[in-house]
């Protein structure tokens, strides 16, 4: 004889059911009553994943511009510095105030402190660094030192060169 496990209450014992041919309508309630959120129970109490921003970081004609969503993050807890060739950003997402009357089916959204650290090409010019914060979108951006931005040098050809003479 099969066992199958009938879960009820967690006050209730699991008992054992007769294979299906036997009593295939005690079997079918028994899948019927089947609860997922139940099953899942465990995952829903788990702490959420660090709050880490992802950046995306460019390189223009005349500067570098590192971009990254921070959805949630207020300007005064974002912390943008400058060290030597080290471009440090960090800041924090405080969690919201959870009330343990309510029901959680979910909790995806993560928080926390994080830190992203940047070394910065020698043609960076950290003097003039510049960061913007909006629709929570954090935009650091640092332009080339003048030196190695790319010049444009006129090509004399040789059609110049005759009609001066």
């Amino acid at each position: 004889m099969a066992k199958l496990i009938v879960r009820g209450e967690p006050e209730q014992k699991a008992t054992t059911l007769a294979p299906m041919t036997m009593e295939p309508l005690r079997w079918m309630r028994s899948l019927m009553g089947w609860d997922p959120f139940l099953e899942m129970a465990p995952l829903l109490q788990r702490r959420p994943t660090e709050f880490t921003p992802e950046f995306e970081i460019k390189e223009t004609k005349d500067s570098y511009v590192f971009t990254a969503d921070v959805p949630g993050v207020k300007d005064e807890d974002l912390d943008v510095s400058v060290s030597g060739n080290q471009l440090t950003i960090s800041g924090k997402r405080e969690s919201e105030h959870e009330e343990t009357s309510e029901t959680y089916y979910a909790c995806e959204r993560s928080y926390g402190s994080f830190s992203r650290s940047f070394t910065l090409p020698e043609g960076a010019d950290a003097s003039t660094i510049n960061a913007d914060l909006n629709h929570g979108v954090l935009t650091v951006s640092i332009k080339k030192k003048a030196e190695v931005q790319p010049k444009r040098i006129a090509v004399k050809g040789e059609g110049a060169a005759s009609k001066a003479h």
